[in-house]
């Protein structure tokens, strides 16, 4: 199980990893609050089809609706709308760096809210391992010197703290629903009244006015960077901690690495395997793949005797 954890992890960063990168292709062209509206409702559209052909149904209990809104705004809603925003002030490197941020809030709200997800050596070392992991991948960007703006930099930051907020809420709430019920609705949910709110915020967006690549980002962050990842994100927290699932923050740069070594030529520096090895050691740490070693001190039991007084 353990093991599977960490694939269905992989895979959930497969989804997510080139996320910043469409983000900075689409924001250029569609308004930030418009960006996370058209994410999230064609998100639902296919996820919600997705299951009405498999024979699903509406859930009609109105705590689960309570708990998905609430989910949604922290999960969708808030982080989408604050990261687009946040990304045309600063580069996606930083952007890369403040969302790996999500782990370090998310182990500590999950000490003092979840019972069964409490602080210890493993998680610490972990997750720190795998910040420090992320720090030395994106190191070649620090050094050349990034761009950002101190409100750029808050926006994206309170962006992965929702990130962990919605982690902990679902894994309190939503962790038995079924598989695809709960991510469907809150992309649902979430829709209803972001879209109506990016049309007062932004005003109507001409889409034959829009580039192919601005269209094409949006729906790939639509459909697998979204409908397909959430899927994947109800399986994994089914399975495993909020703790561990954020840990997949760490893993989306490994992509953007990827993507930029595959799709802009860029080459792959001594930085990026030694980031990518913590990282990955990390997440074995925290998984239970890769085990601590267990340190046993020996007592010398000394069996204590009476001195014997001879006269």
């Amino acid at each position: 199980m353990q093991l599977k954890n960490f694939l269905m992890l992989l895979l959930l960063a497969t989804l997510w990893g080139p996320s910043f990168l469409f983000i900075k292709v689409a924001i250029v062209e569609i308004p930030p609050v418009t960006l996370a509206a058209l994410r999230i409702g064609i998100g639902a559209v296919f996820i919600n089809l997705y299951l009405y052909m498999r024979g699903g149904s509406f859930i009609k209990e109105l705590a689960f609706w309570k708990h998905v809104t609430i989910a949604g705004f922290f999960a969708h809603a808030l982080p989408f709308i604050l990261i687009n925003w946040g990304e045309q002030y600063i580069d996606s490197a930083m952007a890369s760096i403040l969302n790996g941020l999500t782990p370090l809030f998310t182990i500590v709200m999950a000490n003092f809210v979840i019972e069964d997800d409490k602080m210890d050596v493993k998680k610490i070392l972990g997750t720190i391992l795998g910040f420090i992991g992320l720090m030395v991948l994106i190191s070649p960007s620090l050094i050349s010197g990034i761009k950002a703006s101190v409100l750029g930099v808050v926006a994206v930051g309170i962006g992965a703290a929702s990130y962990g907020v919605a982690l902990v809420y679902s894994r309190l709430n939503l962790k038995a629903v079924k598989p695809v019920y709960a991510p469907a609705s809150q992309l649902l949910v979430t829709a209803v009244y972001l879209v109506p709110f990016a049309f007062l915020t932004d005003g109507p967006v001409n889409l034959a006015s829009l580039s192919f690549n601005a269209i094409g980002s949006v729906l790939i962050l639509a459909v697998p960077g979204t409908a397909m990842a959430f899927v994947v994100y109800y399986k994994v927290l089914e399975k495993a901690s909020a703790s561990y699932l954020s840990l997949v923050t760490y893993l989306m740069p490994i992509y953007g690495v990827v993507l930029g070594v595959t799709v802009l030529g860029e080459t792959i520096t001594m930085e990026t395997f030694i980031g990518a090895i913590l990282i990955l050691s990390g997440i074995a740490i925290v998984n239970g793949i890769l085990r601590l070693p267990k340190w046993k001190m020996k007592v010398r039991r000394v069996k204590a005797e009476n001195p014997v007084c001879k006269q």
